[in-house]
């Protein structure tokens, strides 16, 4: 017998569209390459093209899937209403509670056919769930709403819905992907903290750790182009040329100031853009413990903050400086690669020094440091031998060091230092670092549990009597088991992600994510945290 191998044909909802004459094959094909690009519900790309309307969509989304459509432009939900499912759910499943009627929840879906969301609401509520199907961008609209406004707060309106959606969707169409300060203002109003601009991909922010595509056309090469010729200044368009990537800081008026970064790939050009907080924030409100302000106001040594990019290295040594600036008659001398937070002179002078700027690289600004008089000395990242040997030179000899390390854990960034240099350099570093370091801090930054945002966790060596001489004598590795009977001196990671998560900041899930030890972060919860 024969056997036929040809594929079952499967019913795509575009293809039904095109069926019915509604688009044609230039659209659907373009619908699917942006699907590619962007992800997302080809019928929700299709009324972005502007090709369906909301009403058309709505229909052909019931046929597709034998279930009464909504509107959520055209609702109106009571918070005791929201209140039923808790947003975790809702952000989850992508659901919206519409209304009871009885005995039964009226629940707004993106995927009707979910069972498992069903079930699961079900079983919360008390309620049978009665599904109405929505498209995925009012879904996502609303939800992106809550994260901004709060959930179950107020009732939710559907007419303000549509004003915001309409007011983003013509801003984004009057910017056409070209206008580089629209694009940066959209990082505000999502509160974002970066941009990406990458040829061959829609722009793309960074929220919440998760980077966002917009809903826009792919960038061409051309497109990038024009975006460096817009923002680049003639000096520093001939140090892009000749290196191939830039470091800089731009502020622009009624938006903010960012940290820019521009680099070649693939032969086009590609761009970064952190969005830089004008305010310093202090230490509560970073996240970290008041102790750490002592180890600021020290007078001489050296303080090391790790962590991978964009957990918030350059934020807490701001927060350091402020409170030198604020407590101390000193002089401050940074060298950043570039500047980001800018400080005003208070009780300390503050000269900000910037690579390629103000000086051509960390290591000429670091030879010529003693003749500035300096008290502290604040060192955008530890990069080279030369600069790291001047750096633990000066911490020897009464001064303050501040500087940053792209390292996972504390004791990570004390092997980064001695290991950078050759072998027989390696001894004469363990005992200058022995000597001079007051305190490592590392730290990560995890989803907040709510939403909205992320929080602090740290890990900390403070280097007392048995920690100079665990690196004197190179055995920084038993540094990491000893975490685990947390002390005043040793914190280990785990211990602040479990207390987190044990206070309802974070998931137990994000927590993973970021554990040195998962099995001794999830004893910690299972225990109720450490009990000393």
């Amino acid at each position: 017998m024969e056997r036929n191998t040809e594929k079952p044909k499967k019913s795509r909802f575009g293809e039904i569209l095109l069926e019915y004459g509604i688009i044609n094959q230039e659209q659907l094909n373009a619908a699917l390459k942006m699907q590619m690009q962007v992800g997302g519900h080809i019928g929700s790309i299709l009324e972005d093209m502007g090709v369906l309307d909301e009403h058309a969509l709505l229909n052909f989304l019931s046929k597709q899937f034998n279930t009464p459509p909504a509107n959520l432009f055209d609702v109106n939900i009571d918070s005791s209403i929201l209140k039923i499912i808790p947003f975790d759910k809702v952000k989850e499943y992508k659901v919206l509670p519409l209304r009871t009627e009885r005995n039964k929840l009226v629940l707004a879906m993106m995927n009707p056919n979910d069972l498992t969301a069903i079930q699961d609401i079900e079983f919360a509520s008390g309620l049978r769930i009665e599904p109405v199907i929505v498209p995925s961008s009012q879904m996502e609209a609303a939800i992106k709403l809550f994260l901004k406004e709060g959930y179950g707060i107020r009732t939710f309106s559907g007419s303000a819905l549509r004003e915001k959606t309409e007011a983003y969707e013509t801003r984004v169409s009057e910017t056409g992907a070209i206008d580089i300060r629209s694009l940066l203002r959209l990082v505000i109003e999502h509160k974002g903290t970066d941009l990406h601009l990458t040829a061959g991909v829609p722009p793309s922010i960074r929220v919440d750790n998760e980077l966002k595509r917009l809903p826009m056309p792919a960038i061409t090469p051309e497109q990038m182009r024009e975006f460096a010729d817009s923002i680049l200044t003639k000096e520093q368009k001939y140090q892009f040329d000749r290196r191939k990537e830039i470091d800089f800081a731009y502020s622009y008026k009624e938006i903010g100031r960012f940290r820019m970064n521009m680099y070649r790939q693939r032969n086009s050009i590609s761009f970064a853009a952190r969005f830089i907080i004008e305010d310093i924030p202090n230490l509560k409100s970073l996240g970290l413990p008041g102790w750490v302000s002592d180890f600021a106001l020290k007078t001489q040594g050296l303080i090391l903050i790790s962590g991978p990019s964009g957990h918030g290295k350059s934020t807490t040594m701001a927060s350091l400086v402020d409170i030198i600036n604020s407590n101390r008659k000193c002089n401050i001398v940074t060298l950043e690669d570039p500047i980001e937070y800018l400080h005003k002179h208070k009780k300390s002078n503050v000269n900000q020094r910037e690579v390629g700027v103000d000086t051509d690289s960390f290591q000429e600004g670091l030879k010529h440091i003693f003749r500035q008089d300096p008290d502290v000395i604040l060192i955008g990242e530890m990069r080279d031998p030369e600069s790291i040997a001047i750096a633990l030179t000066v911490a020897e000899t009464g001064h303050l060091v501040m500087s940053t390390v792209h390292t996972l854990n504390a004791t990570s960034a004390v092997d980064r230092i001695v290991d950078i240099f050759p072998g027989h350099q390696q001894h004469q570093v363990r005992i200058q670092l022995a000597d001079c370091l007051l305190l490592v801090l590392a730290q990560r930054l995890v989803p907040k549990k709510k939403g909205g945002g992320r929080v602090l966790a740290y890990e900390k060596v403070i280097n007392t009597y048995r920690v100079k001489n665990m690196i004197r004598e190179g055995k920084v590795h038993q540094l990491r088991s000893l975490m685990q009977a947390a002390s005043e001196d040793l914190t280990s990671i785990d211990q602040s992600l479990a207390k987190l998560c044990i206070d309802g900041e974070i998931t137990k899930e994000d927590g993973l994510k970021f554990a040195d030890n998962p099995r001794y972060y999830e004893d910690l919860i299972r225990l109720g945290g450490f009990k000393g």
